[in-house]
């Protein structure tokens, strides 16, 4: 009876094992227009993040997702101190809102904050994002392939600089946490398009694109749904020339 209790533990191990951190073949793709990559900063330490983190969860139903709708979710650090220690947030995220509000100027960082295509995005309303007619910047392409992602983004402009940098992001959805202390104390709180892991990598130029090859991020989270998010950048400021989403299958 041991034996058969460690084989059938050895067996959910391993179950788990690939289902956070193997993946099938997928292709995702932009179209020409400019995709709005949309990131919110959000802690589960904070009061007044829960209606942002379910104005998120909405996204979902967006006629527009993954098409010209690229939402992530970063959770960042700076209100454990409180007293509840948000078990998605990195050092980095934070890090990364922080260089975003001084390519704005803005005077401080804050949760809720939302940043669309690079820009500080107040007065949103937690309304759907409108449909926006954008310029056809060119396309990008992802191919997640085993545990590689290749990157290929074909450029309108002939002219963009060389030092571009692809970002992939890691996604989780169906995300649940039972906050004991702090703000939310007593609170469950739901989370999607979660960013479970980012990488970045330099990408090469070949003629009239640039390409890119890289480990795909990993996560030990379990969650009930994954994507990936793709964004392109200058390696001088964070704001995205074009980006790219999709599900992804286990």
């Amino acid at each position: 009876m041991k034996h058969a209790k460690y084989l059938r533990l050895g067996l959910l191990l391993t179950f788990t094992f690939i289902s956070v951190n193997s993946f099938a073949d997928t292709v995702i793709r932009s179209g020409l227009s400019q995709a709005r990559l949309i990131e919110l900063y959000t802690s589960e330490g904070c009061s007044s993040c829960p209606p942002a983190d379910v104005w998120a969860s909405n996204l979902q139903e967006h006629p527009a997702l993954w098409e010209q709708l690229i939402p992530i979710v970063f959770h960042v650090d700076y209100w454990d101190y409180i007293g509840w220690k948000d078990r998605f947030a990195q050092p980095e995220f934070a890090d990364r809102q922080r260089r975003i509000a001084r390519e704005n100027s803005q005077a401080t960082i804050y949760t809720p904050g939302l940043v669309a295509n690079g820009k500080e995005w107040r007065n949103f309303g937690y309304a759907a994002p409108g449909r926006v007619v954008s310029d056809d910047v060119g396309a990008l392409v992802g191919h997640v392939k085993d545990d590689s992602v290749t990157l290929r983004f074909v450029p309108t402009d002939d002219k963009l600089a060389d030092n571009l940098v692809a970002n992939v992001a890691l996604l989780g959805f169906g995300l649940e946490s039972r906050v004991r202390a702090g703000e939310n104390a007593g609170r469950k709180l739901s989370h999607d398009f979660v960013v479970l892991r980012h990488a970045t990598t330099a990408m090469q130029r070949n003629g009239d694109r640039y390409t890119a090859s890289l480990q795909r991020p990993a996560s030990n989270t379990t969650a009930e749904r994954y994507a990936l998010a793709f964004w392109v950048s200058n390696e001088a400021e964070l704001a995205p020339l074009q980006a790219a989403g999709g599900w992804i299958s286990n």
